[in-house]
């Protein structure tokens, strides 16, 4: 969740917690768990201590809602900020509960749950991705943290800019996007290039004030959204290039997140009518329509590629209130269909 988004559902949280309004959803028991499958990621209400795991068949359609409950016997905890798999292992980043929740991914059985706290005090953890059995967490408390998905413990904690958030693995190398987002209006401006092999901050690059969202094109360039000010600075995506470690180029559109699409990226942004549109990162052009459309969305949220289903996937929030969807387009924006999911619909997981 980026600054401005966790100052609005903070608020709501706070205000309409008690009188919290669902929709008559049908929860059907899981039938099976054959066929095609995923997880998808509730991040809940900020304080409120209700993320959730909403378990889907694709084939079928079939959801069964509270999944995490339901196979661990707890609740997950409080705002759900990322899940990935990574070999034979899912993990979820819960930022606010300061826990990341490793599960089988064959049987779902929780195998660790690992307590992001430095001498006491929550590390905030965001985002998280792999290189060579490490995995590598960014902590709002100004550090990425390295974990050894073999034995689950954090081997090295490496300083970085101020809030890092996103961060994607690029050859040998990690990108880290500063954000200072808990010193508004005093933003971060860097993003950290990190040696995944040596394990230590090897530069750090000046992009623009508040980066967040990073994706890897297929031209070995590094795409950063840098957000802006939420008012007289407007985001941008800007390129770096990776062979030199320097900011290469910045593009004239607003832009919210990226998402990676067969060595393009997909831009989403909800500045004026909500969109996606596809950037070709060969020619630098970016695409006039949106591929999806966006009747009917309530509050797009954030947008997530399956590359080995061809399938683009649009979260919407509901105002944030109500039970979130997920709804499910092919690659080139046909719609095929909607799940119901959980409060605040974030990322999901294919198994």
């Amino acid at each position: 969740m980026n600054y401005k988004s966790l100052l609005f559902v903070s608020l709501v949280s706070l205000i309409l917690s008690s009188c919290l309004k669902k929709e008559n959803v049908v929860y059907p028991t899981i039938e099976g768990q054959v066929g095609q499958r995923m997880l998808i990621l509730n991040e809940g209400l900020f304080q409120q201590n209700n993320a959730s795991l909403t378990w889907a068949n694709f084939t079928s359609g079939t959801v069964s809602q509270n999944y995490f409950q339901q196979i661990v016997g707890r609740p997950l905890g409080d705002t759900g900020n990322d899940i990935k798999k990574y070999g034979n292992k899912i993990y979820i980043v819960v930022n606010t509960s300061s826990t990341i929740e490793v599960l089988d991914a064959t049987t779902f059985a929780l195998i660790e749950q690992i307590e992001m706290q430095n001498n006491g005090v929550a590390k905030q953890p965001r985002f998280i991705d792999f290189h060579e059995g490490k995995a590598f967490v960014t902590c709002y408390d100004g550090f990425v943290d390295v974990i050894d998905t073999i034995n689950l413990s954090v081997i090295q904690r490496i300083q970085v800019g101020s809030n890092p958030d996103h961060l994607r693995v690029a050859g040998d190398k990690v990108y880290v996007s500063n954000s200072g987002g808990l010193n508004f209006p005093d933003f971060d401006s860097t993003v950290s290039v990190i040696s995944a092999l040596l394990l230590t901050e090897i530069k750090k690059i000046n992009v623009g004030i508040n980066p967040g969202s990073i994706a890897v094109g297929g031209n070995g360039d590094v795409y950063v959204v840098t957000r802006g000010n939420f008012g007289s600075i407007p985001s941008r995506m800007i390129a770096i290039e990776t062979s030199t470690d320097t900011k290469s180029e910045s593009y004239a559109f607003e832009v919210n997140s990226l998402s990676e699409k067969n060595g393009d990226v997909l831009i989403f942004e909800t500045i004026g009518a909500p969109s996606i549109k596809l950037f070709d990162v060969n020619s630098n052009v970016l695409q006039n329509a949106s591929l999806i459309d966006f009747t009917g969305i309530v509050t797009p949220y954030e947008v997530q590629y399956e590359s080995s289903i061809d399938r683009i996937y649009v979260f919407d929030a509901n105002s944030y209130v109500n039970i979130g969807k997920v709804l499910e387009y092919s690659g080139n924006g046909g719609f095929i269909r909607a799940y119901q999911a959980g409060l605040v619909t974030k990322r999901l997981v294919f198994l």
